[in-house]
């Protein structure tokens, strides 16, 4: 009897350590599910607020006296509109790998960032817009070298941040590969420089070049997706653990 006894439990017992096992791991992935949740909801705010951003009417470029204490997340694509004018002999190109032209097709090309000096004194760096490889040099686009007070309309943007692919900029060329204001106005020797970027919208250029509205928009959302794939795999564990037990106990 006493054999017998201990043959029955022991089945029982061999369950107990994987079954914490799988609660473990369940618990562990239905956690990480429910934060990819909690990311869904905050990028979808993120997003929500861009949208409103973009499509708001355009208020005034902040004071300078203000720059100092803005923080990306208050102004990051907010819509302004400022006046200056543009100092083409500090123009510089930031590359990028694929752009979007009106009249030809999506290709590499660069960024035309252009100081626009306004009348405080102060200046900040507009992205103009795109351009294909082969106006690279400025005089291929003389016409688009506007003169004069400007009236510009876009979209305030922060310092773009880097990541282990970014190649490294180049400032003796004017070529770089980061919207990084605070490291261009130190090549340009601007001082008095605002610390964000303007992205403007499309408008009227002599020749075409640049072509203003540049900005994309594309921030990943995949936090579903992550969920679903977490709560899945709590869903997978789960039931493997069910047939495991199911499994056990038939051969008692």
């Amino acid at each position: 009897m006493a054999d017998q006894t201990g043959a029955s439990a022991n089945p029982q017992r061999s369950l107990v350590l994987p079954g914490l096992l799988a609660v473990s791991g369940i618990v562990i992935l239905i956690s990480l599910g429910s934060w990819q949740m909690n990311r869904l909801a905050w990028k979808e705010a993120i997003l929500a607020r861009i949208a409103e951003r973009v499509q708001a009417p355009p208020t005034a470029l902040p004071e300078p006296s203000q720059w100092a204490d803005l923080s990306p997340e208050d102004y990051e694509y907010r819509r302004v509109t400022l006046a200056g004018t543009f100092d083409h002999s500090r123009e510089v190109l930031i590359f990028r790998a694929t752009g979007k032209l009106t009249k030809r097709p999506d290709g590499p090309g660069y960024h035309v960032i252009t100081p626009l000096l306004l009348a405080s004194g102060q200046s900040v760096l507009v992205n103009r817009g795109f351009i294909p490889l082969e106006a690279k040099d400025p005089a291929s686009r003389a016409q688009g070298q506007i003169s004069g007070l400007q009236t510009i309309t876009g979209l305030m943007r922060s310092t773009e941040e880097r990541n282990l692919f970014t190649p490294a900029d180049d400032p003796a060329k004017g070529l770089w590969y980061t919207r990084d204001p605070k490291a261009i106005g130190a090549a340009l020797k601007l001082d008095k420089l605002a610390p964000f970027a303007i992205d403007a919208e499309a408008m009227a250029v002599p020749g075409g070049l640049p072509e203003g509205g540049a900005t994309q928009i594309n921030i990943q959302n995949n936090h579903l997706s992550y969920a679903l794939t977490w709560f899945g795999l709590a869903a997978t564990l789960a039931l493997f653990f069910i047939w495991f037990a199911l499994r056990q106990k038939r051969k008692d």
